[in-house]
């Protein structure tokens, strides 16, 4: 029997309502990422014998950008990176150049992104560096930095360059603080110390005004930089492991994305709105393995992908505005591990191929760096407008003092297809962040010249006396560390000099006089609770004190205490001797902390004079035109 075509058409009938049930069930939501796939370059354009550090901290160990391509490596002593042009793929030579003038390990690496030239590292010897890679490239090791930052007092695990404010960079340490750092003037702005402990990860918000951290005290903050106080954080996650978990945020959209273990060590994912904190809005589990999953963020296409230490593959989502707010897209697996991944600024894409996002992946087994290219699938090979949005340029949207006076202006976008500029943002004021005697709430120790020169504000350190201490010994505080352990080491009187007289255990050395009085005053044994009287020898009874006076003329007793004396000597002396290397030992470290002060701030001075100049020579060329005309008019005038 035929259904009539009335009844199939008709919108009450339960065939209708069954197949519009059956489409919205299974509906597919279109998206123009839906097949983003990946590309392996050809051989040639790899990089080979590179010896990729083997350093397990969770960082990326890699920067890039379309001149230069940096990597951390592996080292004897000391910690160094690699730089090379990007175009310089093949095999590395082993005699390449390095950039080595950290004590320690380099834990992170960070270009600058207004200046290819200009990278950032921090190390596992407590300091950030700011080094200038020359145009064409290193032809010799590098080792001096441009700028050296100290102010933990641990080793730096992770750096951040600020979007759009220009030399602002962003530190977090392993001594739970976050410093904010002015590069240009090479001391800090803020330190942010709301950490309760280690720090796994930092991101900016796309104007900078904000930056979310991830904590091991599984807290999820979101800090007002300027500030340096919390302006949103969540309450304990107790669904979170033990496991470093990391933040990203989403653009301006006033959203923050997390990927962490859970307790049952599930990776999972979640969605955060800052405007309510005290539960994700959004969380998505992604398996068992337990490997850290590193979040990378397209803020163009509004694509994160997930790549985790140890994996073979990376995954995609689609982030969206709506509910379930992620949309899983696809993944790209290959078949060696990764040990970090590299990203190119979407500036430095290729449109032609339609590349998206292009990562640098570091091999984990083999001395490989191999670029991988994450492609949209077109027929023609034209700029395609919707795939390429405007995209974050070189020109910083503000300067480093408008930005620490308040000032908030969001990113100036260029165009993928001929570089101009698309916009002009708008600048938005703040309350100023600084006191006007520019005080922070806690200065760290910074030695590089101009803070060291630089007057104290009023209430960072007191002036008042501590309990038992004179006004006339405030002075010492302003003293360095070094010279005050120097000073303490010369004049303690702790140590005992070599020259007195020998002792052992508060027992004298020298036989008791047949008078029966001990020839050491002021030398008793711990044991004896009594004060010092003349019957108050060992037991601190006059009898022991007489037997001990008779025994001591008979010969047998001399003669064993000939013997005693010797040992008790010996021992002695061994006793000095140690106190005396202990005491040559902590001057030494003394001596060399000083040195290496010293040695910080002739750099600094170094840096200064270089910077003079420099003035003077722009000076010079200002004043040329004025003395032309000078002449000119004196010419004129005869």
């Amino acid at each position: 029997m035929e259904i009539p075509l009335s009844l199939e058409s008709s919108p009450s009938s339960p065939c209708s309502e069954n197949n519009r049930s059956f489409q919205m069930a299974f509906k597919i939501r279109s998206s123009k990422f839906r097949h983003i796939y990946g590309s392996i370059p050809k051989k040639d354009l790899c990089y080979e014998n590179i010896k990729i550090t083997r350093n397990t901290h969770d960082s990326n160990f890699c920067a890039v950008n379309p001149k230069f391509l940096a990597v951390v490596t592996e080292t004897g002593g000391g910690g160094s990176f690699l730089c090379i042009p990007l175009k310089s793929s093949g095999r590395v030579d082993p005699k390449t150049p390095h950039v080595c003038g950290h004590a320690g390990v380099v834990l992170d690496i960070k270009f600058n992104p207004f200046n290819d030239n200009i990278i950032a590292s921090s190390s596992e010897d407590c300091t950030v560096k700011v080094w200038s890679i020359p145009e064409d490239g290193l032809k010799t090791n590098l080792s001096e930095w441009i700028v050296d930052l100290h102010g933990h007092k641990r080793r730096v695990g992770y750096i951040e360059w600020h979007p759009t404010a220009e030399n602002i960079l962003l530190s977090a340490g392993f001594d739970y603080k976050c410093v904010l750092w002015n590069v240009e003037q090479a001391e800090p702005v803020n330190v942010i110390s709301c950490h309760d402990n280690t720090v796994f990860s930092m991101s900016w918000n796309q104007d900078g005004s904000l930056f979310s951290t991830s904590c091991k005290d599984k807290k999820l903050r979101v800090i007002d930089p300027r500030m340096a106080r919390v302006a949103a954080e969540s309450p304990v996650q107790d669904n979170l492991g033990s496991r470093a978990w990391k933040s990203v945020f989403l653009g301006d959209t006033g959203r923050v994305f997390t990927s962490f273990h859970s307790r049952f060590c599930d990776r999972e994912i979640a969605v955060w709105d800052l405007k309510n904190m005290s539960a994700p809005m959004r969380t998505e589990g992604i398996d068992n393995s337990s490997s850290i999953l590193l979040p990378y963020y397209d803020q163009d296409t509004k694509i994160m992908y997930l790549a985790g230490k140890g994996d073979s593959n990376i995954r995609y989502f689609e982030i969206d505005d709506e509910s379930p707010y992620t949309h899983y897209l696809n993944s790209f697996i290959t078949s060696d591990p990764q040990r970090g991944l590299g990203v190119m600024p979407k500036r430095g894409c290729n449109t032609e191929r339609c590349e998206v996002m292009r990562f640098y992946k570091l091999h984990a087994s083999k001395n490989l760096i191999e670029p991988l290219s994450m492609i949209v699938p077109r027929k023609s090979s034209v700029f395609h407008e919707d795939i390429y949005p405007p995209t974050a340029s070189q020109i910083p949207s503000l300067s480093a003092d408008e930005w620490i006076s308040g000032q908030s202006r969001g990113q100036i976008l260029m165009s993928m297809l001929d570089g101009h500029v698309t916009n002009s943002p708008k600048v938005s004021s703040a309350k100023a962040v600084q006191n006007k005697d520019s005080s922070l709430s806690q200065a760290p120790t910074i030695t590089t010249y101009k803070a060291v020169n630089r007057p104290r504000p009023e209430g960072s350190v007191s002036t008042q006396p501590y309990a038992g201490e004179t006004t006339a010994n405030t002075n010492h505080r302003n003293i360095p560390a070094s010279l005050r352990n120097i000073k303490q080491l010369s004049t303690n009187e702790e140590f005992v000099s070599i020259k007195d007289e020998p002792q052992s255990n508060g027992i004298p050395l020298e036989p008791p006089s047949p008078s029966g009085k001990s020839t050491v005053k002021k030398v008793w044994s711990p044991a004896s609770p009594k004060s010092p009287t003349t019957n108050g020898f060992a037991g601190g009874d006059s009898d022991s004190y007489t037997r001990h006076q008779n025994a001591a003329f008979s010969p047998g007793f001399f003669q064993a205490y000939l013997i005693k004396r010797d040992h008790q000597m010996s021992t002695s002396r061994g006793c000095h001797r140690n106190t005396q290397c202990n005491q040559n030992g902590h001057l030494r470290k003394a001596y060399f902390k000083q040195l290496e002060e010293i040695s910080s701030l002739k750099e600094q001075i170094s840096l200064k004079d270089k910077r003079i100049r420099q003035l003077e020579e722009e000076i010079s060329v200002l004043k040329l035109p004025i003395a032309r005309e000078i002449n000119v008019q004196d010419q004129s005038e005869c």
